[in-house]
């Protein structure tokens, strides 16, 4: 690692509290277009490069701010986070909101003024808060008049909430400031820009310090290298910007582009078909579970405008990818990414798209999967997946880091298959696998077997514990409406698709299924023993089907995950 440039924080907390240099991962700068000026300031290489009048942001109402309109903006809320409020570089600044324009804006001024941008989620309640606050020292807080409350009641001590787009006398867009252009703060490019937590299922959370180079980073690999957006396009997507997946898919990447973003406050899936339909969304980023919800309400709707659908967050099942293109005519750029490394950094596009697969690295990351002494394993091999590039993991004061960087790759957790031609196949979580009777049973396998059945909705299959087997195998399945809870039959569909011995034992039929603020599924709820976050659910158990003696291993080792047993953490 290079050693660190003049920084031009004040407050250099962030700075101070970086992992120490021997447990940061190995950085790749190998394109060309990775190689960046020690001096950088993000929001200010986003905001400079686009004609004045072209547009940026469109709100649901119809209204649009051009360039020149979010120039003009963000110097103003510039200087009045450096003069007003009192802003110095590297502050922390939380920023908390619903999708908007105005919170988009919000973002950048705090990167423009050189102080570190602390995003959070909508939904987030007053103990998360607080503990965010805590673990990033945070002292400002710029917050959607709307969503106020919860902030105040986490009763932070010394925090100061600057309200905006409401009516109070202190309101963010009412306090004064010269209508003057504001210059960007002279950060260094390693300088830290964001604080993003990981908005993991269980356990504290983790803030995830990323640079100003990284910001342009994911814009620079991902978004120009396989996404290859245009300057007319018009993005929209479900997750939040509080979400890294949001951010980049929603600001930094059509900013990047000289492109515009549609921006929603409501993402769900019956708000995004008509929201591309009537704003011409020629770039979609949602979930998995959304393409395929959306699956069933395309037929009123006119989705020609569509050219790029993106998915991340979770696993793509083939059989959601095959349905979306039988119906679209389009091809789903899947991606794994994670808040450590900022975005995706495993895809591919276009004609370089194998359903059931991943993808490659993206240009500029290199991948492979280890064993849990960091050896690489033979193609064919399930171990976890191991990733390094521009962008790495560097925890905010936090031992694991350690868990995280070994032997100077980012190991996230997952469990993976390399395939002969270089492309990579998910297997499961590592803290997903589930070993019954001697066998390694990958959930999401299971679950991709499920969503085959036309009358299933959703998947999630656990594992629990059993006094025989060690843990049998569980499943959660959502059905369409007025669809029969027929555990039996759903039984004998999965057994004709996959081994018996990775048949669910237990089936439960919720009305929904748990998930994070950011639309992940809540695993360890399941393996709890919950019904799902709408409940009604009720177990189905099979006794007719035997799994081989406990003594006996599966034939097949690709059946097998290398490392079964490895903590891999909380999830992302």
């Amino acid at each position: 690692m290079a050693g660190p440039h003049r920084s031009a924080h004040v407050d250099t907390f962030a700075r101070d509290h970086l992992p120490p240099p021997e447990e940061w991962p190995e950085l790749r700068f190998d394109l060309p277009g990775l190689r960046y000026p020690e001096r950088l300031n993000a929001a200010a290489e986003l905001l400079d490069g686009p004609a004045a009048d072209r547009p940026v942001f469109h709100t649901p109402d119809g209204a649009t701010w051009t360039y020149g309109d979010l120039r003009a903006r963000v110097d103003r809320l510039t200087h009045v986070l450096t003069g007003e409020l009192g802003v110095v570089p590297g502050n922390r600044v939380l920023l908390r909101g619903p999708t908007t324009p105005w919170l988009a804006a919000c973002w950048l001024a705090v990167l423009k003024a050189g102080a570190v941008a602390v995003t959070v989620l909508a939904q987030q309640r007053p103990h998360e808060l607080a503990t965010m606050c805590e673990i990033a020292r945070v002292r400002h807080a710029l917050c959607d008049a709307r969503a106020v409350d919860d902030l105040v009641k986490a009763d932070v001590p010394g925090l100061r909430i600057t309200p905006y787009g409401g009516d109070a006398p202190d309101d963010l867009l009412r306090l004064p400031a010269p209508d003057t252009p504001c210059p960007a703060v002279d950060t260094a490019a390693d300088d830290v820009a964001l604080i993003a937590f990981t908005s993991g299922t269980t356990g504290r959370p983790k803030g995830c310090m990323h640079f100003h180079r990284d910001v342009l980073a994911i814009a620079d690999t991902f978004s120009a290298q396989v996404l290859r957006p245009r300057a007319d396009d018009v993005f929209a997507g479900s997750p939040p910007l509080g979400f890294t997946f949001g951010l980049g898919g929603l600001v930094v990447f059509p900013m990047r582009a000289g492109a515009s973003s549609l921006l929603l406050e409501q993402a769900g899936p019956k708000q995004l078909l008509p929201a591309i339909a009537g704003h011409r969304v020629s770039v979609l980023f949602t979930a998995p579970t959304a393409y395929r919800a959306m699956l069933d309400d395309l037929g009123p709707h006119d989705v020609s405008s569509l050219r790029r659908c993106v998915s991340a967050g979770e696993n793509l099942p083939a059989a959601t990818w095959r349905a979306w293109e039988e119906r679209t005519g389009l091809r789903v750029i899947n991606g794994i990414g994670a808040t450590e490394l900022l975005h995706i950094f495993i895809s591919a596009a276009d004609e370089r798209i194998r359903p059931g697969t991943t993808g490659v690295p993206v240009p500029g990351w290199e991948a492979r999967v280890v064993g849990a002494d960091g050896r690489e394993l033979p193609d064919g091999e399930p171990g976890l997946l191991a990733v390094r590039g521009p962008v790495g993991c560097r925890y905010l004061a936090d031992a694991r880091q350690r868990d995280y960087v070994r032997h100077g790759w980012n190991v996230t957790g997952d469990t993976y298959v390399r395939e002969s031609d270089g492309y990579f196949r998910y297997v499961a979580r590592a803290d997903d696998m589930i070993i019954s009777a001697g066998y390694n049973i990958a959930g999401p396998e299971v679950e991709e077997a499920l969503l085959r059945h036309p009358d299933v909705l959703e998947a999630a299959v656990v594992g629990r514990p059993d006094e025989a087997r060690g843990q049998i195998v569980v499943a959660y399945a959502v059905l369409r409406e007025g669809a029969r809870r027929d555990a039996e039959a759903l039984r004998s569909f999965v057994k004709a698709e996959v081994a018996p011995y990775k048949c669910p034992r237990e089936i439960v039929f919720p009305d929904a299924l748990p998930r994070t603020a950011t639309g992940k599924l809540q695993r360890f709820r399941l393996r709890d023993g919950g019904n799902g976050r709408g409940g009604g659910g009720r177990p189905e158990r099979d006794g007719a089907e035997r799994t081989r003696d406990g003594s006996e291993q599966a034939a097949d080792g690709g059946e097998r995950a290398a490392d079964g047993g490895e903590r891999a953490g909380d999830r992302r």
